[in-house]
């Protein structure tokens, strides 16, 4: 349920703050006076598409907010929990939107304080209001969403996401088909390329790590000399000459043993002097046997040289190491497996394509069941609604039309197959005795299809006490008994579920529980729009209004009074 909305800076509204309360609430005032901007201002906070245009002349920032009491809605919370935004887990639940415009551009969205996205916005959007007008008329007469009405009658919704799912899963396996029938020359010339990379990378045999093995024994190879001198000289001065450091160190190994008979404390030096001999040794021996095992040989420098030439083209064609290399020769084998074995997948999903067309064929002709069983049952309960707004004589019927069993068996009924179903759904229908029911667009007249839209919305949808449903003038050339008729809908609508409605009717406006006028005024060379409650005095006179016009009589009071005294 709506129970507040404020508007700041909108179209000609400076600052407006509005309570609305169960049951029918009425807004009505002259053609021009502000209605649609509130009307407006409402769809902003159910996630509409809102135009910085709508600022108010001479302001930068523009506000719009709602506030929305809710019972508990587990589909709700769920959404809610999916974006990780909090919403209070209890019997009855307030939920505050909020839309901030900037002349910038820079526009915002907040639910309970926490700024959130269009899209979640419109997401939530469809549990706080419905709000309907005479524009939908146009999508009235549109058959492709004469299925969506049905499908929320008979509240398929499970049915539909089970559908949904074995659609995608088919669709996913038909496309994988189509990826592997390919062109065959498109086929035979990739099956080549990829067989030339495959042996190409598998001949060289690469090693991850190789390279700089090879980079490292290339380098000593081009400083024999060099390394050759270094380990002479380094051998000299570790063991050989008199003065080496081996030959030093086990001198001073023996003083320092006989200074420790005389002061103990050099007896810890010891163990690290003997460590330290045995290191230097070892390192004399491997400076040796390195300068023995050092040999020049060009034969070896050139064979080095050439694999790692090899390595380096091989990187810059699949990658910037052997690692990538090796990777890609991976999945090219991959590749070329599945292209030679892609007769065996085709095989494979065919079997998967088949399954898949049963389970969705399954469900299909399940919700087409229950759609023949629920459109009987709609057909009944509207043509009885269509009676209660002097429709007396009317017929509706809902014609459902779909694939043979016999066809469905052949691939041909695959191109009537949607995510939906297979079945095309239209609406028929007559106002008139002695004419047969024909499609919706060709028959109705305007005010025939106003009062059908507010009848199929009252009939297609359970009354949902929590959500707030908007009626944007759909009487509109009505009047009359006809009026009254479509009054007394909305007030019966309105006994389970809180109804807003703009109306230009003085037979709806006298059955409102709230009653509002909307209208202009000049203050300062400026133009604004004001909303006033009216007491049921004020009522009185803007019910005659609306009856007399511009110059209201006596009778038109009389008469406006006479009105309210049995709207109960």
């Amino acid at each position: 349920m709506l129970s507040l909305l404020k508007i700041k800076n909108i179209a000609l509204i400076d600052e407006l703050e509005l309570e609305f309360s169960h049951g029918l609430n009425l807004l009505t005032g002259e053609t021009g006076s502000g209605k649609s901007i509130i009307v407006d201002s409402l769809g902003a906070l159910t996630g509409e598409r809102v135009s910085s245009d709508l600022i108010k002349e001479g302001t930068s920032q523009a506000q719009i907010e709602g506030l929305f009491t809710i019972k508990a809605n587990a589909d709700l919370h769920e959404i809610f929990y999916e974006s990780g935004i909090e919403l209070e887990d209890a019997d009855e639940t307030d939920i505050i939107v909020r839309r901030e415009l900037a002349a910038s551009g820079r526009n915002r969205i907040f639910v309970n304080n926490q700024l959130i996205t269009q899209s979640f916005l419109k997401k939530i959007g469809a549990y706080l209001v419905d709000i309907h007008g005479q524009g939908e008329q146009t999508t009235l007469f549109n058959p492709s969403n004469h299925l969506e009405i049905l499908d929320e009658y008979a509240n398929l919704k499970t049915e539909r996401g089970k559908l949904v799912e074995k659609y995608r899963a088919m669709a996913q396996i038909r496309s994988e088909i189509e990826n592997l029938r390919e062109d065959e020359a498109q086929k035979l010339q990739l099956l080549d390329i990829l067989q030339f990379q495959v042996d190409e990378i598998g001949k060289a045999s690469l090693i991850v790590g190789e390279d700089e093995s090879l980079e490292e024994e290339k380098r000593r190879l081009n400083n024999v000399e060099k390394l050759s001198t270094l380990s002479d000289e380094s051998y000299l001065l570790l063991y050989e000459n008199e003065e080496a450091t081996v030959t030093t160190l086990e001198k001073v190994i023996k003083r320092i043993t006989e200074l420790a008979e005389y002061e103990s404390s050099f007896n810890e030096y010891g163990e690290s002097l003997q460590t330290a001999q045995a290191v230097l040794e070892d390192l004399a021996f491997a400076v040796r046997d390195f300068r023995g095992s050092l040999e020049y040989s060009p034969e070896r420098l050139e064979e080095i040289e050439s694999r790692l030439a090899e390595i380096s083209r091989l990187k810059r064609k699949y990658g910037g190491s052997i690692e990538t290399v090796l990777q890609h020769f991976k999945e090219s084998e991959e590749r070329l497996r599945n292209i030679e074995t892609a007769d065996l997948r085709e095989e494979e999903l065919r079997r998967d394509l088949k399954k898949a067309r049963e389970e969705y064929l399954k469900i299909a002709a399940d919700l087409h069941n229950k759609r023949e069983k629920a459109a009987r049952k709609f057909e009944k309960e509207t043509e009885a609604n269509l009676k209660a707004v002097a429709l007396e004589k009317a017929r509706f019927e809902v014609r459902i039309s779909s694939p043979g069993e016999a066809e469905l068996q052949t691939n041909d009924a695959d191109k009537s197959f949607t995510a939906k179903g297979f079945d095309a759904v239209e609406f028929y229908f007559s106002a008139n005795v002695g004419e047969s029911p024909k499609p919706l667009a060709r028959v109705a007249s305007g005010g025939e299809a106003s009062r059908l839209m507010l009848i199929l919305k009252t009939t297609a949808k359970s009354s949902d006490p929590e959500k707030a449903v908007v009626f944007d003038e759909i009487d509109t050339g009505i009047g009359g008994r006809v009026a009254e008729a479509v009054g007394l809908k909305l007030k019966e609508l309105a006994k389970t579920q809180q109804v807003l409605c703009v109306t230009h009717q003085p037979q709806v406006a006298s059955l409102a529980d709230q009653h509002y006028l909307v209208q202009k005024a000049m203050e300062k060379n400026r133009t604004e729009v004001r909303v006033k409650h009216l007491s049921e005095t004020e009522q009185v006179e803007e019910i005659a209004r609306m009856l007399a016009g511009e110059k209201i009589t006596d009778t038109a009071r009389q008469h406006a009074k006479e009105m309210l005294m049995g709207r109960n």
